[in-house]
Order: C-alpha cells, then sequence, then structure tokens
C-alpha cells in the first residue's frame, strides 16, 4: 500500500473519531443542554464525516486498488493525489472553522472561507481525477478474445 494511501486512510480515521465525538457532543447537548454554543460545530460535523471520513477514506482506497502501470506495481506520479490530500483536508478545515468564527469575529470578514473551501473541493477532484484517470484508460486498448 503506497504511503499516501494510508495516510488518507489514517487522516479518514481521524475524521471518523472526531466526527463522532462532536455528534456524541451535540446529542449530549440536545439532551441536557450544557453548552448551547456547541451547536456552532454542526456544519462543520457534516463536513468533518461527509468529505474528511467518507471520500478521504474512499480516495485513499481507489489509489491503493486501482490498477497499476505495469507489473512492477508503479502507480505513476503521485505528486497528485498529495495535492489531492491537501486540498481536500483544507477545505474540510475551512469549512469546519467557518461557522465558529463567524459568530466569534464579524461575519462579513469570514466570507471568503465558505468560496475558498469550495475551491479546495474543486482542486482535490480534479487532482484525483487527474491521476486515476490515467491508470483506467489503459485497459481500453487490451484486446479482446
Amino acid at each position: 500500500m503506497p504511503l499516501v494511501s494510508r495516510v488518507m486512510i489514517r487522516t479518514a480515521l481521524l475524521h471518523l473519531a472526531l466526527g463522532v465525538t462532536i455528534g456524541g457532543l451535540l446529542l449530549a447537548e440536545k439532551g441536557i443542554s450544557f453548552f448551547p454554543y456547541l451547536w456552532l460545530l454542526r456544519p462543520g460535523h457534516i463536513q468533518i464525516l461527509l468529505i474528511g471520513w467518507t471520500v478521504q477514506f474512499a480516495l485513499g482506497v481507489a489509489i491503493w486498488i486501482m490498477p497499476r502501470f505495469d507489473a512492477a506495481g508503479g502507480r505513476g506520479n503521485l505528486a497528485w493525489i498529495w495535492l489531492c490530500y491537501g486540498a481536500l483536508n483544507g477545505g474540510v478545515l475551512l469549512a469546519t472553522l467557518h461557522t465558529p468564527l463567524a459568530d466569534v469575529f464579524n461575519p462579513n470578514a469570514l466570507i471568503w472561507m465558505l468560496p475558498l473551501g469550495g475551491v479546495c473541493y474543486l482542486i482535490a477532484v480534479v487532482a484525483a481525477v487527474i491521476h486515476l484517470w490515467r491508470r483506467i484508460l489503459p485497459f481500453r486498448s487490451i484486446p479482446r478474445a
């Protein structure tokens, strides 16, 4: 398993632990109402579990499992996947921190965080497609029996 897959899967598991912890705190807050500002973490909770856990875990496994270029196990240039990893986690971080920081500071001053997070997600998708598409295309040319 390549290093980038291991890092992505481990980071996804950290996102899962963080997301489940925040979700548990939100459920406890709903029942006993001990710290109402926890609800500011709800949009971030969704981003952490949906993108940080699910998408990142799926990408980490896909990078490992997709067909290789040669019999030696070459996966090509993994720089695109490292870019995907950084952009994906940067987008999760920006989307998660937006609501709590907007409550503390001027919300109009932080309006750039969500569009920038969306751009990070777009960069992550494009980088993953650029890398993985080249690993799929060679199988079009296999002659049929």
